[in-house]
């Protein structure tokens, strides 16, 4: 059946959560005609059937028959069905209309469609949803009336700032115009080709002195539950942005520039974007460090997109040779990606539901943020693109141990302490009691969590997954670092000076052997490791594997089997996984070992 609706709408289930995706499997056959003789049938399916791989995840639906006029007790019914798939949507669902049981496009009447849209607002009212039809399609089904299928959005308003958070790495070369198009996005207003959009994005002022970002920031885009934008043109702060939307998208504004690499590693790695945005400027095509962090990218397994920009200064020709420049490389046998230029409203909402079902389809979008040009498709496409986790996995996550993972650290006047950063897992509350380490010693400290922000506005309750900066009114602001964590009393963290991993080196000048020293990147550790050990080798060359020892020179870290290590030093570079740990009770320095270090 998908392969049907995916001629049409180049999709066939909708998102990629497994639930979203009303037409796939149930067969959502809303207000469907009389089914035709087995012959037409085959003509239209051979018409509407091509190559499109539905995804593998999506639940069994029971079979709808019709929106049209439904009784009292059907609609109670498709309300409850309505309710349960916006809930594992995460507050988002995507219905197909005039999808017949078996999946066969036999279309809809236009008085039907009319219909059955009407039936579908109330069900939306009901359940507090609000609908938007993404886009409608006439469908040939040798009848003599047009006939339409139609796909529609449904997005729950939210309740309690419950909104969808969505949070997206923008990666890309130095002067590819990232913080530019941040800029258009969310204050609303178009660049005038000089870095004015990009003004408000920088936090220091030898940024703006260069204009080059440095540092890591954070701006939000938002869209209403009817699919509108809500951003800085209409509202004054960010509370107010928060207020009125019920999908909110933070862009992690990273540098471009080689020297400030670490620090786009640490953007990558500790604040675990859903998605990233590789910006590619048209008129300078793959250079610097574009495909550095398209590398990145992959190796931590970020579904990543592509944006040109700068469209406005070059020759049509120009911005199809980096298009096509930019498909080889993602065709190359490393990537193994499946470019998907999107030049059409269609294009993007095909691109945003095949990208949420494979990881290897990969939009790219070619724009201007001082004409406009093509930036509402980006618009659409954001609008559209479902969370990655399931309502069921989050569950799962919120039912573990707190543990907020923190990555900023702050001192706000009246207000003392604060940090920012993920609770990777649990639920934390205003006046919760928590620890906070390790020390150098590899203590812990407990501390009492004040106020909660997200997005710069108030917030009760913070769960697993969300980004936030919490208060720690006068705790102590030296006894904390980058690299901490904050857990639940009842946590016993595993703290270690020395771990095992599995690596694969991805590149290196001479040979990987006992005694190098790397910085290593786990979560949101960073710190200089020495390699104790390779196991079953004396030395690496690029592109073999080890288990190697590592041990932190600096001080122990909390860390866990199976979380992904990056590792660099210079143009040494590598990936794994942490194998095994060795906790600090059975490997503690000596204090002759400190006398030689």
């Amino acid at each position: 059946m998908e392969a049907r609706v995916s001629d049409l709408f180049g999709s066939g289930n909708g998102h990629g959560s497994g639930s979203q995706g009303v037409a796939s499997k149930s067969g959502n056959g809303f207000g469907v005609a009389p089914k035709r003789s087995s012959a037409k049938s085959k003509k239209a399916k051979a018409r509407f059937s091509r190559n499109f791989k539905p995804s593998n995840n999506t639940p069994y639906l029971p079979p709808e028959l019709k929106l049209v006029n439904p009784t009292q007790y059907r609609f109670e019914h498709l309300a409850t069905q309505m309710k349960w798939r916006l809930q594992e949507g995460r507050g988002e669902a995507v219905y197909q209309i005039g999808v017949e049981d078996n999946g066969m496009l036999v279309g809809l009447s236009e008085e039907d469609m009319r219909t059955s849209l009407k039936t579908l607002h109330r069900l939306a009212e009901k359940v507090g949803a609000d609908i938007t039809v993404l886009r409608e399609r006439e469908v040939d089904y040798d009848s003599d009336v047009p006939r339409k299928i139609a796909e529609v959005l449904i997005r729950k308003v939210p309740d309690d700032q419950q909104f969808l958070d969505l949070r997206v790495a923008v990666l890309g070369n130095v002067d590819s115009g990232k913080s530019t198009l941040l800029g258009v996005l969310t204050q609303g207003e178009l660049d005038n080709g000089r870095g004015r959009a990009r003004l408000n994005l920088f936090r220091h002022l030898h940024e703006i002195q260069t204009g080059r970002t440095s540092s890591i920031s954070f701006e939000i885009l938002g869209f209403n539950s009817k699919g509108e934008v809500v951003n800085y043109s209409e509202s004054r702060t960010a509370e107010e942005i928060c207020e009125s939307a019920s999908k909110m998208i933070t862009f992690i504004d990273l540098a471009g520039h080689h020297k400030y690499l670490k620090t786009t590693i640490f953007g990558l790695t500790s604040y675990c974007p859903d998605f990233a945005m590789l910006v590619v400027s048209a008129n300078t095509g793959i250079a610097g460090t574009t495909r550095e962090h398209l590398g990145l990218a992959m190796a931590l397994k970020v579904p990543i997109f592509i944006v040109i920009s700068k469209v406005d200064l070059c020759t049509r020709a120009t911005v199809e040779r980096t298009v096509r420049q930019l498909e080889r490389v993602l065709k190359q046998p490393g990537c193994n990606k499946v470019p998907m230029v999107v030049s059409s409203t269609d294009d993007a909402v095909t691109a945003a539901q095949q990208f949420a079902q494979s990881p290897n389809i990969t939009p790219i979008f070619t724009l201007s943020s001082v004409s406009g040009e093509s930036l509402d498709l980006l618009k659409v496409f954001f609008n559209i693109i479902p969370p990655l986790s399931n309502s069921k996995e989050q569950e799962e996550l919120m039912q573990q141990l707190t543990e907020f993972q923190v990555d900023e650290i702050y001192t706000v006047p009246e207000v003392g302490t604060v940090v920012g950063g993920t609770l990777y897992s649990g639920i934390c509350r205003e006046g919760d009691p928590l620890v906070v380490g390790p020390t150098d010693s590899g203590q812990f400290h407990k501390l009492t969590i004040g106020s909660i922000q997200r997005n710069r506005s108030a917030c009760r309750v913070l769960r697993a997954g969300q980004a936030a900066t919490l208060a720690l009114g006068n705790f102590d602001r030296s006894l904390l670092r980058k690299g901490m964590v904050m857990v639940s009393p009842e946590m016993d963290p595993t703290i270690c000076w020395m771990f095992e991993a599995e690596i694969v080196l991805l590149f290196h000048a001479k040979t990987f052997h006992k005694g190098f020293q790397v910085t290593v990147h786990i979560g949101n550790v960073r710190q200089t490791a020495t390699v104790e050990a390779v196991y079953g080798k004396e030395e690496l060359r690029t592109g073999e594997k080890a288990v190697v020892l590592f041990k932190f020179i600096k001080h122990p870290e909390y860390l866990k089997v199976g979380a992904k290590v990056l590792f660099r030093q210079g143009v040494t570079k590598g990936i794994g996984h942490v194998t095994k740990l060795q906790p600090i009770g059975q490997y503690r320095p000596s204090q002759r070992e400190d006398e030689e270090a």
